[in-house]
């Protein structure tokens, strides 16, 4: 496994040699942005709907959002995918005895490979020239933007270190936004130890409530064995979230881009998946180095 980039296909390629022999596809890939893949993720004729297993439904609902993903050019995210699909169907490989399906598995699967192969070395390139810029528009009052769909696609075992810089972590709402983002960072393959927040400190009577849920929330992550650092700048402006591996993202609003609910007991005031999102803007860059304070 290489330190570099996002680890996609070996062991995949591995299981997939075991059970079929085929060879790696190398073709090199040029690419557009709005393109045909030229890969279906079922043939109706070959499997009905009625036939298709639970992980079956899986792999053809993470597949279909890879494509998705990849004919809009958000290759980091129909990266990360490919390789849930490509497992989901390695499963299915494994439980099927059927032949006939077994031949259209491992076809898909090498389709798939190949593809999540050229989409790897594309972005690595991208990287090692400092190239890689993605943006992400999220329309007003949109769903399906949570913190684990934005930033899960950058998170690998090798972040050990975040920086948070935003201007707004003050209001109860906006402590709890945090405090998700920081609950997202315990529960992904991560190794996060360290947590750097730069934010403003709020002079109009709040500033007692925010240094104590900070100093709440930097007790309870140090419980999970990670340190939270809070500095506070009256100048700063910016908002963005570094990761030392090397991404970066920058969104409008900060981490404060959900839409309030109508109430306590509607839906989307605890799945953010199903909350509303002010418009803003998401760019995601990825730089060799990220700076260390």
């Amino acid at each position: 496994m290489q330190r570099r980039g996002l680890w996609v296909c070996s062991e995949f390629w591995k299981v997939l040699l075991q059970v079929d022999g085929n060879k790696k596809n190398t073709t090199p890939w040029a690419g557009t942005r709005k393109r045909d893949t030229g890969f279906r993720v079922c043939n109706s004729a070959a499997m009905s709907q009625n036939t298709l297993t639970e992980k079956e439904n899986s792999a053809v609902t993470v597949l279909k959002r890879a494509i998705e993903l990849d004919n809009d050019s958000r290759f980091q995210s129909s990266l990360v995918c490919y390789q849930e699909g490509i497992d989901l169907l390695l499963q299915v490989l494994k439980a099927t005895k059927d032949d006939t399906k077994k031949v259209h598995f491992r076809q898909k699967i090498e389709n798939y490979m190949n593809r999540a192969e050229q989409i790897k070395k594309y972005l690595d390139k991208q990287k090692e020239e400092g190239k890689y810029h993605e943006q992400i528009k999220i329309p007003e009052d949109a769903t399906g933007f949570s913190y684990e769909k934005l930033f899960k696609p950058y998170l690998d075992p090798f972040v050990t270190e975040v920086w948070v810089e935003d201007p707004y972590i003050r209001h109860v709402h906006q402590l709890y936004n945090f405090l998700r983002f920081c609950e997202l960072l315990l529960k992904g393959s991560c190794k996060v130890k360290t947590i750097h927040l730069l934010t403003s400190l709020d002079n109009n009577g709040g500033n007692s409530q925010q240094s104590s849920s900070l100093e709440e929330i930097k007790q309870s992550l140090q419980s999970y064995g990670v340190t939270l650092e809070v500095n506070y700048s009256p100048s700063i402006h910016d908002r963005e979230i570094r990761f030392n591996n090397g991404w970066m993202i920058k969104i409008g609003r900060g981490l404060d881009y959900f839409k309030k609910t109508q109430g306590r007991f509607s839906i989307g005031y605890c799945d953010f998946d199903l909350r509303q999102c002010h418009e803003t803007t998401v760019d995601i860059f990825h730089i060799k180095h990220t700076k260390n304070s």
